[in-house]
């Protein structure tokens, strides 16, 4: 029999079965004390019965006027006659027995006492210096059958009492364990990084410190998280002046330079601080979108921001190379409006940065909001598309850009209950590339994560 694996079941299981044992065993026991009993009041009873006979059969015998002759005494009326019995004299003969009687079943006298043939129990006694004898009979089959029904009516019982036991056990133990179940409940309707702690009220004293060990390493786990993460931001953060100092002077001192070897070393300079600024602004948005509050206990509208977002880009990049659709009604959303620009923000620029040259980037937002961003290219490999939310993972090499844009936008949308999907060609083509996710909309959760 395979053990369940849950606690509930094992301890339904195991009670029941002990329960069952033990009823079993008491049954057993109760019907061989009774049994017990019943011999000694069965032989009780067939001893009564020869004494009280045998005071009649002296006086009927004796009273004869035909000596040695069998009489057998009549019914009053048709019954079952479970004790049979007979009288002989001192040689052997019947003088006297009951209707019932069959002389084989009496075996020769061998003196007073209780005897056991293979089928009857017999008591003897004898009277008048052992000239009257009498023996009484009595079917084992008779106490067998008493035996069986002791035995059923101990048995039967089961057949009703026990499945009800079990339920009554099966019902205790869920209630009994309901405190555990719901703390179950809260573990598994939490999101990946929701390392808050768990209410652990109610639950048994056994499982108690469980739970308290299991809040503390999320207290632990939250605490290292947050330091990370506060490390991340503030450090991107606190790199932002210097930076900004130093890519003034590289591009003061390319201004006041007249040597070209200076020159041109003072413009790598500046495109190394530029890539750094970029790195520690996408630092920043990680740690926002790995750590702040994403959801707003109001809703906006996500066309504005799309809108804002694109036109910004357009001005630092190539005109008309951005084609944004948006539907004619609000697509109103609770995500909060600076995570959806960074998701929006990084998408698109890593479509324009990593798209093919001089091609448009499609940029969709639908009225039940769903996000799309697709640009033309290069077919990428299935292999390459599973690794490119990788932090710091980048398609092309070669390319510039800091591997960070897509690990943002995966994180938001884990933290939004959605998943970003990747698709190389890009849907009713048979190149380019596809980035796209469900955001919340008003009434309607993007559908539970899965693996892009």
């Amino acid at each position: 029999m395979k053990w369940p694996a849950s606690l509930q079941g094992r301890l339904g299981l195991s009670l029941g079965l002990a329960l069952t044992v033990l009823w079993l065993l008491a049954a057993t026991v109760t019907a061989v004390i009774v049994r017990g009993e019943l011999e000694e009041v069965f032989d009780s009873a067939l001893r009564e019965t020869a004494e009280r006979i045998l005071p009649l059969a002296v006086t009927d015998i004796v009273g004869r006027e035909d000596q040695g002759v069998t009489q057998r005494l009549a019914p009053i009326r048709e019954h079952d006659e479970l004790f049979t019995y007979i009288v002989r004299d001192g040689e052997g003969r019947i003088l006297l027995q009951s209707h019932a009687a069959d002389p084989a079943v009496f075996p020769p006298w061998d003196g007073p006492g209780f005897r056991q043939t293979a089928t009857h129990r017999l008591y003897s006694d004898a009277a008048l210096q052992d000239t009257i004898r009498i023996t009484v009979a009595e079917p084992l089959a008779h106490r067998a059958s008493v035996a069986r029904e002791i035995r059923m009516g101990l048995g039967l019982p089961l057949l009703v009492v026990l499945p009800v036991a079990l339920v009554a056990i099966i019902l205790a133990v869920r209630f009994s364990l309901d405190p555990l179940r719901r703390f179950r409940s809260r573990l598994e309707a939490r999101g990946a990084r929701d390392l808050s702690e768990v209410p652990a009220e109610g639950l048994p004293t056994e499982i108690g410190p469980l739970a308290e060990t299991l809040n503390s390493l999320l207290a632990r786990l939250r605490e290292a998280f947050e330091a990370e993460r506060s490390f991340a931001a503030n450090a991107a953060h606190e790199l932002r002046t210097p930076l900004a100092g130093a890519i003034a002077q590289a591009q003061r001192l390319r201004s006041e330079t007249s040597e070209p070897v200076t020159e041109a070393r003072a413009a790598e300079i500046e495109a190394t601080l530029k890539r750094l600024t970029r790195l520690s602004e996408r630092l920043m948005q990680l740690a926002r979108a790995e750590g702040g509050r994403l959801r707003m206990d109001r809703s906006g509208d996500l066309r504005a921001v799309a809108r804002v977002v694109v036109d910004d880009l357009e001005r630092a990049s190539t005109k008309d190379r951005i084609a944004l659709t948006l539907p004619s009604t609000a697509v109103m959303s609770d995500i909060d409006p600076d995570a959806f620009a960074i998701l929006c923000r990084n998408l698109v620029e890593n479509a324009l940065r990593h798209g093919a040259e001089n091609t448009t980037v499609q940029v969709a937002l639908t009225a039940d909001g769903l996000l799309s961003v697709a640009n033309d290219g290069p077919v990428l490999p299935l292999n390459t598309l599973d690794r490119l939310t990788a932090r710091f993972e980048r398609a092309n090499a070669s390319a510039d850009g800091s591997g960070l844009g897509l690990a943002i936008v995966a994180a938001i949308a884990d933290r939004i209950g959605s998943s970003l999907v990747l698709e190389s060609p890009r849907p009713g083509a048979s190149s380019g590339f596809q980035a796209s996710l469900r955001l919340p909309t008003d009434g309607q959760d993007p559908p539970a994560r899965r693996d892009a």
